[in-house]
């Protein structure tokens, strides 16, 4: 097969941005000409079947860009050129690798995110097929982090693209599916009101209302983080509806001063980042459905047991 390697992709897919393409597919065809990849090639699925070799490793390619901040989300699917990327291609680099990608802080952040606590990020050629450790289950272990650090990347952009009101909805559903009011659909409420600090949703965790969890959920971008001001606004709202349990959620991060502010009140108010919201997302199954599962298998040892 001619496909090349997903980093022996990332120049190209990063000069195909560059010049406009901004989808996956949109990039392909480039690459077939790019690359001499014939009808029967281009068309090679993955053993999953559902997905080409060449669209997996453009995906690789771009998602790897996109953690070093070379290229950014338009919308769902759809991506520019940022301005590290253009400062990068002003080099005229010969290649663009992983080595190539651990200038960027961001990417580094990602390295570190991926990597099992007890290993040294910097000593890892950090790639989907993952690096020689000792055993088998540490290749799984890290192949698996790593395809769902991609996977909260590309969740989030979903998040991003959904309306305020589905976003309200998606937090209502979620916490159902964490177990918040015993799981049932019509313990949970998006309200959605107006104003900084309106309630967005409520969940009763009682079949009488008289114990509820108040939610805030805030679409915002990722450079744009949550301010003490909204958790003021929000701990005005819970006292004038006379509750002391809150969930903010928020698609991008809280300042320290926001998270500083929650030490200095008697409410019981759960902060959640985008990072831990789609983690969540994809632990209790919102939003997210299996691809493939793999089955490992051990030896059964009471089997063996002789009389």
């Amino acid at each position: 097969m001619t496909i090349p390697p997903y980093q022996e992709l990332m120049l190209p897919m990063l000069r195909l941005v560059a010049e406009g393409h901004a989808t996956i597919a949109d990039c392909e065809s480039h690459l077939r000409r790019q690359f001499s990849i014939s009808d029967d090639e281009a068309a090679a699925l993955l053993p999953s079947g559902k997905q080409t070799y060449l669209s997996n490793r453009a995906h690789w390619a771009r998602s790897y860009l996109s953690q070093a901040g070379l290229v950014e989300a338009v919308k769902r699917g759809s991506y520019r050129i940022s301005t590290l990327g253009k400062q990068l291609l002003a080099t005229n680099p010969a290649a663009i690798n992983n080595e190539t990608l651990r200038q960027f802080p961001k990417f580094m952040e990602f390295v570190s995110r991926s990597q099992p606590k007890s290993l040294d990020p910097n000593a890892i050629a950090l790639q989907p097929t993952a690096p020689k450790f000792d055993t088998p289950d540490d290749l799984i272990a890290n192949a698996h982090s790593q395809i769902e650090n991609a996977l909260v990347t590309d969740l989030l952009e979903a998040v991003q693209a959904l309306s305020p009101t589905r976003f309200e909805q998606l937090i209502v559903d979620l916490l159902l599916a964490m177990g918040y009011g015993g799981g049932d659909q019509s313990m949970g409420e998006r309200i959605g009101k107006s104003g900084d600090g309106g309630i967005d949703g409520i969940i009763n965790e009682d079949a009488l209302g008289l114990d509820a969890v108040y939610i805030q959920a805030k679409r915002y971008a990722p450079d744009n983080k949550v301010g003490r001001p909204a958790l003021q606004a929000f701990v005005g709202s819970l006292t004038g509806e006379g509750a002391n349990k809150g969930v903010f959620v928020t698609t991008s991060d809280f300042s320290k001063e926001a998270r500083d502010y929650l030490t200095r009140v008697q409410h019981r108010i759960v902060l959640i980042n985008g990072d831990r919201l789609a983690r969540l997302m994809i632990a209790h199954e919102v939003g997210v459905r299996a691809r493939k599962t793999y089955v490992l298998r051990s030896v059964d040892e009471d089997y063996f047991i002789t009389d």
